[in-house]
């Protein structure tokens, strides 16, 4: 295993970003003496030279698309080396391991994965059954891997540089954008959250001197933007502050954007102004819904007051809110929709929300912390485990119809380019439609007090 390309990382899609979680494995695996090759899939070919030459290879599949992605390219793996070792890990590997586990991989590990992929590198290398805390086999239960790490400077020379990936438009300038971590897993634990049953509410804290050395050699590289990928970046305020102190010390020039929670916005408002002065530009937060019922549904932990206080804080603070949406669940209502898209119009947010999340319909996985929902039960359906989501049908048929309808045009709309009132209208109108309303008559009104967003040139898919 200690010969070059013995151990094949492969990544299928991180949402535009240079993939941290090849970058972090193969340094982790390059400090213990190996020699792995990592290539991203999605914008780099996988020669079937390599995949031959592997003894092992391990896929990362931290959502859904990528998942979907990387079992076709599993397929391809055994059918041009059938007797590798065929390892899958992330978040939606461990939530979907039964079946990969009997269909495709020979392995699964989730949480905390640099530990236990060493252990099965180790485990491989000495024959015999794999026993590693961390990794589940079809002969080996195991619970994810929730234990510190001593995490090295993510390895990035060699996977494809900045221009390959997202770049941040801003004040009509398009400049590269890199992407760090500086904690992982949550303190919270929303019932749709595919961070919730691996971690249960704890998370991990990368040390501040890692998390700067890795944006150094992205700026190094000629990155201008940071994107922290956090699922929470304010579940360690003090520890994120410092991290963008230190960023800002030393370069200036870069900005950045960052997730957090609706009520982390509106408990830390007295350091959104200071985030703004060390160059954060915008901030993504999971609004979801608008509909308090629905809220309380997915034990989200924020109310519709708390989203109008939210954009309030971060006006004020001049910090763009990019909201990410969940407007099809089994507790939303064709009013509801209406509404919100309401709300997106009046507040001036059309150009804050990429399209595709007009058409997010709740995704239930194996495992899912939604499954103790009592409320959903009367709406649940069987596994449908190739697809790796619990079925469920909306109790007004309308709105099924409405989602399939919106989300094929807001992939057209991301795929031709469409100008954001263009598309809202579009979207508008299919709603109104669906409601037997006839649709408003006069276009979209345009901002008038807010400035232009800045955005990420990739579109954010689950």
């Amino acid at each position: 295993m200690h010969e070059p390309g013995a151990i094949l990382l492969l990544s299928c899609y991180e949402l535009g970003h240079q993939p941290l979680s090849l970058a972090m494995p193969l340094a982790y695996l390059r400090v213990a003496g190996y020699h792995p090759l990592a290539i991203d899939t999605a914008v780099q070919e996988l020669p079937a030279a390599a995949i031959k030459r592997a003894r092992l290879v391990a896929i990362s599949v931290p959502m859904h698309t990528a998942l979907r992605l990387g079992v076709g390219l599993g397929e391809r793996i055994r059918a041009v080396n059938p007797g590798v070792h065929l390892c899958y890990y992330g978040l939606y590997a461990w939530l979907n391991r039964d079946y990969l586990l009997r269909e495709l991989a020979d392995s699964v590990i989730g949480g905390e994965i640099e530990v236990p992929l060493l252990g099965l590198v180790q485990a491989l290398e000495r024959g015999g059954p794999v026993t590693v805390p961390g990794v589940v086999t079809r002969e080996q239960s195991s619970a994810p891997a929730l234990v510190r790490v001593g995490f090295p400077v993510p390895a990035r020379d060699v996977l494809p540089p900045p221009r390959h990936y997202a770049h941040l438009i801003i004040n009509g300038q398009v400049v590269p954008a890199g992407y760090t971590e500086a904690t992982r897993g949550c303190h919270h634990t929303c019932a749709h959250c595919p961070v919730v049953p691996i971690y249960r509410g704890r998370f991990f804290a990368i040390p501040r001197q890692v998390v700067l050395a890795d944006i150094r050699q992205q700026v190094a590289n000629g990155v201008r933007h940071i994107t922290f990928g956090d699922p929470d970046f304010l579940n360690g305020p003090t520890h994120s502050l410092r991290i963008c102190r230190a960023l800002h010390e030393e370069f200036p020039d870069v900005t950045f954007d960052f997730t957090a929670r609706i009520e982390h916005i509106v408990q830390h408002r007295n350091l959104m102004p200071e985030f703004r002065r060390l160059g954060c530009v915008f901030v993504v937060s999971a609004v979801e819904l608008l509909s308090d019922r629905a809220l309380k549904a997915i034990r989200k932990g924020h109310s519709r007051a708390d989203v109008l206080e939210a954009l309030r804080v971060c006006d004020d603070a001049g910090i763009a809110l990019r909201p990410s949406l969940l407007l099809f669940t089994p507790w939303t209502t064709l009013g509801d929709y209406l509404e919100l898209l309401e709300f997106i119009e009046e507040e001036e947010l059309i150009e804050h929300v990429d399209p595709v999340h007009l058409s997010i319909r709740l995704l239930i996985p194996p495992g899912s912390a939604l499954l103790e929902v009592p409320e959903l039960r009367p709406y649940l359906g069987p596994l449908d485990e190739a697809n790796f989501t619990y079925t469920w049908r909306h109790p007004d048929p309308r709105m099924d119809e409405l989602q399939q309808a919106v989300a094929e045009l807001a992939e057209r709309a991301t795929r031709e380019g469409w100008d954001p009132y263009t598309t809202f209208a579009a979207i508008r109108a299919l709603a109104w439609e669906t409601a037997g309303k006839q649709p408003p008559s006069e276009p979209p009104r345009r901002r008038r007090k807010r400035p232009s967003p800045p955005r990420l040139t990739e579109s954010w898919f689950c």
